[in-house]
């Protein structure tokens, strides 16, 4: 419905920062091709990294027309009619071309910056990765130019002649849940819980559109 899109910046990139998993799609072969895979943001550029040997990247490096997509749920949205069930969301979609990140300090930022999406302070406490391992790693970058989102919130909307009906509607919400932190079986002892693991949390942004969208 397009009563759900919003095209500001400030909503994209919020959906982007709270989200974890996107879907690329291209075409290769003649086929359709839809794979997940972690991303990072930095501005109006999102990261997609990964082995030099993914068919993915070496064909997205090609310059080929790609999407991303990104969803967070929200809720379940039980209406008194089975017509009239929804979901509570937010989403975006990008479509672009993505261009290889070779230089050795931009890949570096590059690689940063997904890690700082994922668990941010985490990039500081381990081990940063080796030339071999630069080398061995394809990181691309697509540009938000052409990004919109879709945001459903709020209760059931029912037909008028329904709201009399003796069901119950309203919503489920939906949350990521962060649970306690499991050690690796192989850490050496004394090894505390540092404070960006036990403390981290996902990054919550609002389910309702901007104004005017």
């Amino acid at each position: 419905m397009p009563k759900r899109g919003a095209y500001d910046r400030a909503s994209v990139h919020a959906i982007l920062d709270e989200g974890l998993i996107c879907h690329v799609g291209f075409v290769h072969a003649g086929s359709p091709v839809v794979i997940p895979t972690g991303y990072g943001r930095d501005g109006d550029v999102l990261y997609l990294h990964g082995s030099v040997a993914s068919r993915m990247l070496r064909t997205l490096a090609e310059g080929v027309e790609m999407s991303v997509t990104v969803t967070l749920l929200d809720g379940l949205v039980l209406a008194r009619s089975a017509f009239n069930h929804s979901m509570n969301y937010r989403s975006v979609v990008v479509f672009g071309r993505a261009w290889p990140v070779d230089d050795p300090e931009a890949k570096l930022g590059a690689l940063y910056c997904l890690s700082e999406h994922l668990v941010p302070g985490r990039w500081d406490a381990v081990r940063p990765p080796t030339e071999r391992e630069l080398k061995g790693t394809s990181v691309l970058a697509l540009p938000l130019d052409e990004a919109s989102a879709k945001i459903r919130s709020g209760p059931p909307e029912d037909d008028d002649e329904d709201y009399a009906l003796p069901h119950w509607a309203g919503v489920l919400p939906f949350t990521l849940h962060v649970g306690p932190a499991l050690a690796d079986p192989l850490l050496a002892p004394g090894i505390a819980v540092p404070e960006h693991v036990s403390d981290y949390r996902r990054p919550r942004g609002s389910s309702t559109p901007a104004a005017g969208t």
